[in-house]
């Protein structure tokens, strides 16, 4: 209600049209138009947005973006929770092809990606099972850059960006560089990030946590053992062509960390990754465009305590896609795809909890557009095959394999019904073949500190899916206000059984198969109020049950609400946010409820009079120095955000 009073109260102050260029998503988005076209709800950060949040990981950097929270397992692994929904059903992607690392299996796991170098970022809100496959049926967040470049800049340019202080004391440095001429484009990039154990407000442990099991409330302020260090770069090269273009990169990320579950673990983690990419357009009236993809990436993870190799984590695999598009045929226009995906993932030592398993995959999909005057169509299909081969574990006597056939498809439509107003609407159907740790899972997960147990005999998870969102844009002010609902025929969670495990201690955690649903409500909005001066609008709400039994889900995000402003003129630039999150009382069982927050944060920039674009900045976070936990953090009882703090930082480009 605060969101659409607002937007009622704003909207009709603002009478006359404005000309502003829109952004253009690549994910989600196979026919390349603007994302307002677009008929599923999407999110694209880039250009000084995008400076302005990053942060240490891709779910910070993204949480708080509407329908976004984080996992936040401490301040050097966070994923993207997309309305409720995580690991499996959130696909992440480098400049679109999945990122194959383990932080899907476990939330300890750094996602390998570093936001530093990062150009832009999509975020695919409720299901993208079309396009993407299974693991997309929550939502796609798509981070890209320009390591394959894909066309001619003329000349080179460049960037640079520092930065140093924070609640972690940080100290960082990202460094990009892009040549080319006609024929020849050349990129590369090279990064580093070094942190100290984050301050915080208090105790890491939640009185919550103290009051019902006894756990000591110890190290006043610091967050222990959540110092990091982490580097990586790139160098990557194309053939530019009239029509299109054919390159190659290659990436590597490396990061220590510790993982503030265990005060003597920390995790060393490397991967290598080789980048094939290439796209031909305007090539004929059947067949008018041709794009593919494809990645080989080499992953391995230690977990190291007192200096000692504990466990290791290895994943090794290649994923790709083809797509042709076909040249408008009687207003109807669109693509024809094939993907594929093949892994090999170990778990070797003493947190081996899951077994060795290659897992395939094989898809083909077809997406179409109608186009008539106001109203535009959308429909598609795709049917994969999916198969999970741990054949060569003897602990679980009937860990085979399995085989799974799944099929996906879904109807969506866009009016626009007056130059400013547009209605979108998406129904779906979506399968999702299970993953490795939910058929095969047996043994003590100590980063969750549950011990956890998977079901060979799981079918396919099926849902069905209703979005529909009202826009209102006029010139550059725009608001959204979105709701949906997702039922679950067969949803795969982890509940906790309430018994224990008799040799490790652990509370036994079980891979279950039951109905749920997933609703809420999504809604952003920005607001020219006078010159250089802007309105920013954020809110969103879910609700997840278990049909069964209607019992709440865990780990599910409060009611949250935020406003900001921004300011820009000539070099000065700053902003101001709010983002207020409500507590969160709806648990599941044996979850303790999270108190909410009030997270204030405040930018002030100065561009520099000089050729080379030079930008000073400071950012201040937390200024209430409130005590923030995240609910859909596993470690929210045992881990809080920083405490107030102020960053320093300058970026150039060139």
């Amino acid at each position: 209600m605060f969101l659409a009073l607002n937007f009622l109260l704003i909207t009709n102050s603002f009478a006359e049209d404005t000309i502003e260029l829109s952004t253009i998503s690549v994910t989600g988005n196979p026919l390349g138009v603007s994302t307002d076209a677009l008929v599923v709800p999407v999110s694209t950060l880039s250009g000084r947005e995008l400076s302005n949040r990053r942060e240490s990981t891709l779910g910070d950097t993204l949480n708080g973006v509407p329908g976004v929270s984080a996992t936040h397992f401490g301040p050097n692994s966070s994923r993207p929770v997309i309305r409720g929904l995580d690991a499996e059903r959130v696909r992440i992607m480098q400049n679109g092809v999945g990122v194959l690392d383990a932080s899907s299996l476990s939330f300890d796991h750094a996602v390998t990606i570093d936001p530093l170098i990062i150009e832009q970022i999509d975020v695919v809100r409720g299901p993208a099972a079309l396009l993407y496959g299974g693991s997309a049926v929550g939502g796609v967040v798509n981070a890209t850059d320009n390591r394959i470049p894909k066309e001619s800049l003329d000349g080179i340019t460049g960037r640079v960006e520092a930065r140093w202080g924070g609640a972690d004391s940080q100290n960082n440095l990202a460094a990009l560089v892009d040549a080319s001429n006609e024929k020849l484009a050349i990129h590369a990039d090279v990064y580093g990030r070094k942190t100290s154990d984050t301050d915080i407000k208090g105790f890491a442990v939640s009185s919550r946590k103290n009051l019902a099991d006894g756990t000591l409330q110890e190290n006043k302020g610091k967050l222990v053992n959540s110092s990091a260090s982490a580097d990586g770069g790139a160098i990557g090269a194309s053939l530019l062509f009239d029509n299109g273009y054919l390159g190659a990169s290659y990436s590597n990320f490396t990061s220590n960390y510790g993982t503030v579950a265990e005060a003597a673990v920390r995790a060393d983690m490397k991967s290598d990754r080789y980048d094939i990419a290439t796209e031909f357009k305007n090539l004929g009236t059947v067949v008018s465009r041709v794009k593919a993809r494809m990645a080989y990436t080499d992953y391995q993870h230690q977990e190291i305590e007192s200096g000692i190799v504990g466990t290791t984590f290895k994943n090794k695999g290649v994923e790709g896609n083809v797509e042709l598009g076909h040249a408008k045929v009687n207003n109807i226009e669109g693509v024809l795809g094939f993907q594929f995906q093949n892994t090999t993932f170990e778990a070797l030592g003493a947190e081996a909890f899951v077994p060795p398993v290659n897992t395939t995959n094989k898809a083909l999909y077809v997406y179409e557009e109608l186009l008539m005057d106001a109203l535009k169509l959308s429909f598609g299909a795709r049917a994969e095959h999916a198969s999970q081969d741990a054949s060569a574990w003897a602990k679980v006597a009937n860990a085979q394999s399995a085989k799974f056939n799944t099929y996906s498809y879904a109807l969506g439509g866009l009016y626009t019904f007056t130059p400013n107003w547009s209605l979108a609407t998406n129904l779906s159907h979506n399968e999702r073949a299970p993953s490795y740790f939910e058929l095969y899972a047996d043994g003590a997960h100590l980063a969750t500190g549950q011990y956890e147990v998977g079901n060979p005999n799981f079918g396919k998870e099926r849902s069905n899916g209703l979005d529909a969102q009202i826009r209102w844009k006029n010139g550059k002010n725009l608001f959204n206000f979105g709701a949906y609902y997702t039922r679950f025929a067969s949803f795969l969670g982890l509940i906790d059984t309430g018994n224990v495990d008799a040799d490790s201690g652990l509370p036994i955690a079980e891979f279950s198969a039951f109905s749920a649903t997933f609703k809420g409500l999504e809604a952003e909005g920005k607001f020219n109020l006078i010159d250089y001066v802007d309105l920013t609008l954020r809110g969103d709400y879910v609700r997840a049950i278990n049909r069964d039994n209607n019992d709440n889900l865990p780990r599910i995000t409060p009611l949250r609400v935020g406003a900001g402003l921004r300011y820009q003129y000539n070099g000065i630039g700053a902003r101001l946010d709010v983002l207020r999150a409500f507590n969160q009382n709806r648990t599941a069982v044996n979850e303790l409820a999270t108190d909410g927050y009030t997270d204030v944060s405040a930018l002030v920039s100065y561009k520099l009079p000089t050729k080379m674009n030079v930008e000073l900045f400071t950012k201040a976070n937390n200024l209430l120095n409130q005590e923030i936990r995240e609910h859909a953090s596993f470690l929210k009882d045992i881990s809080q955000a920083g405490q107030r703090s102020v960053l320093l930082g300058v970026r150039a480009d060139f």
